[in-house]
């Protein structure tokens, strides 16, 4: 054994005592109750003897002294059934099982009278994926039969040769019904022998006056496409004269107000394109002149009179409609001489026309384009419609060809235009017994005042026009014209009264 040097201990330090042994006080009866037998060395030694089991001595393993200690149910519970000569008790529920050996499979070969059954199969289906055999090797799925094989090997037999030919006849009956259907069916909708009669040639065509109207004035009417750095506007206008002035409206050049200059491209209708210059425009008419240089072979319109235009009679328009070049409506005169203010102020400087009134539906791009009677003259220039939904309702104004000519005379020869007037502002008489224009104001030194009239004098006539507004006395004087002597009435206090006022140009 090794010392305490080799073990890793000090060998001169102090060992301590060893401690004492304890053992428990064991009374009598429990050493009684728990110790061993004279004689037995362990309780597993096989030289113990059996010891006999006295049921009248107290149990030394149950913990009492006698049957008298324990507890009824503990000892009817836990404690030797009658029967129980000694060992461990069974519970009452476990039973012995006996081995009973299985009867011998009934064989019919050996014994005839034993009952007949289905046994299991010698071999799997071999044709089942994933088969084997008695070996226990893969067995492959056997080949399917070809028609030839079916048909002419005898690998089917005739019941299954019948069946499959009538089930083939009643799938092909099947198919070629409902063919037939589908065929009836088409022919109701086709048929092979149509004939599209064509018009006789010697058929006299209805008259189209409306197409050959526009056949020859469309070669006049031209598109604007006016441009800024920020904006861009288009409209209509028309050839005038042949050294390429061009007419149209003041709003489209000037894209109602909002430039006083602006890049102006004229498209005529065979696609060509040219710059144009503003030669004049006039605010108070809504009328402008364009020309354009180096343009051969223009088509210049024909102006007519329109002062002759009737009621009723028929009218087409051409023009530029929301960008659609050389379109083509028609209609009739609704009115004449309806005075249309197209600025909001009621003094002489107004923008107001003594329009012609159609139906003709024109819409934004229209502006400038001619309105043209059925013998192919202009009779007006279109400038504005009367809508509350933005698109033609049937209310379109054109300014009087008459007046256009004027105007575009005197802004092809001066640049500019001059009006008549008479120097006063008024509005509509609100006096319902009375129709006119009632007059708020009469400037100093002006042909009214020189003619004496007053504030609060209601004008009813203009030489022979009738006054029924503010916007017609405009319109009665410019037409009256300037530097000419012109009867005018007025209702003063009551009465009517006439006097002659000698309009200017301003």
């Amino acid at each position: 054994m090794p010392g305490p040097a080799e073990r890793g201990v000090d060998p001169d330090r102090p060992l301590r005592e060893p401690a004492p042994i304890y053992k428990p006080v064991v009374d009598e009866a429990s050493a009684e109750r728990f110790s061993r037998p004279d004689g037995v060395i362990g309780g597993s030694d096989p030289r113990r003897p059996p010891v006999p089991v006295d049921h009248s001595a107290p149990d030394r393993h149950s913990g009492a002294a006698d049957d008298s200690d324990a507890d009824p149910a503990l000892a009817a519970a836990f404690g030797p059934s009658g029967d129980t000569v000694g060992g461990i008790e069974r519970h009452p529920t476990w039973q012995d099982q006996v081995e009973v050996p299985q009867p011998a499979p009934p064989d019919p070969w050996r014994d005839p009278h034993s009952p007949v059954g289905f046994g299991t199969p010698a071999l799997q289906a071999v044709d089942e994926p994933g088969s084997e055999d008695l070996s226990g090797a893969d067995v492959p799925p056997p080949p399917r039969l070809s028609l030839s094989e079916a048909l002419f090997e005898r690998r089917l037999s005739r019941q299954a040769l019948a069946g499959t030919a009538a089930a083939v006849a009643v799938i092909a009956l099947v198919g070629g019904g409902i063919g037939a259907v589908v065929a009836d069916s088409a022919r109701v909708l086709t048929t092979s022998t149509v004939r599209i009669a064509d018009a006789p040639a010697n058929v006299i065509r209805p008259d189209n006056p409306v197409g050959e109207v526009a056949q020859r004035v469309q070669p006049a009417v031209v598109h604007i496409q006016v441009s800024t750095a920020s904006a861009r506007g288009e409209g209509s206008g028309i050839v005038i004269d042949p050294q390429g002035y061009i007419v149209t409206n003041n709003h489209v050049v000037t894209m109602d107000g909002a430039a006083d200059r602006a890049d102006i491209d004229v498209v005529f209708p065979d696609g060509s394109r040219a710059s144009a210059e503003l030669v004049g425009r006039d605010p108070a008419t809504d009328l402008a002149v364009l020309k354009v240089d180096d343009v051969q072979n223009l088509t210049v319109a024909t102006l007519g009179d329109s002062d002759r235009v009737q009621v009723g009679e028929q009218v087409v328009a051409i023009g530029s409609p929301l960008g659609l070049a050389r379109t083509v409506t028609e209609g009739i005169v609704s009115a004449t001489q309806r005075p249309i203010a197209l600025g909001e102020s009621t003094s002489d400087g107004d923008v107001v026309i003594d329009a012609i009134q159609t139906d003709a539906a024109i819409n934004p791009g229209n502006s400038g384009g001619p309105l043209i009677d059925a013998s192919g003259a202009v009779i007006g220039i279109n400038t504005s419609i009367f809508t509350q939904s933005g698109g033609s309702i049937g209310l379109g104004f054109a300014i009087p060809v008459n007046d256009v000519r004027d105007i575009a005379t005197s802004l092809m020869s001066e640049g500019s235009v001059r009006h008549a007037t008479i120097g006063v502002n008024a509005r509509k008489a609100e006096n319902g017994n009375v129709e006119g224009a009632e007059l708020v104001n009469v400037r100093e030194g002006s042909p009214a005042q020189e003619a004496g009239l007053r504030e609060g004098d209601v004008v009813t006539s203009v030489g022979e026009r009738g006054v029924r507004s503010s916007d017609e006395l405009i319109v009665a004087v410019r037409r009256a014209g300037a530097d000419v002597d012109v009867p005018v009435e007025v209702i003063r206090d009551g009465a009517r009264i006439e006097v002659t006022v000698r309009p200017a140009l301003a």
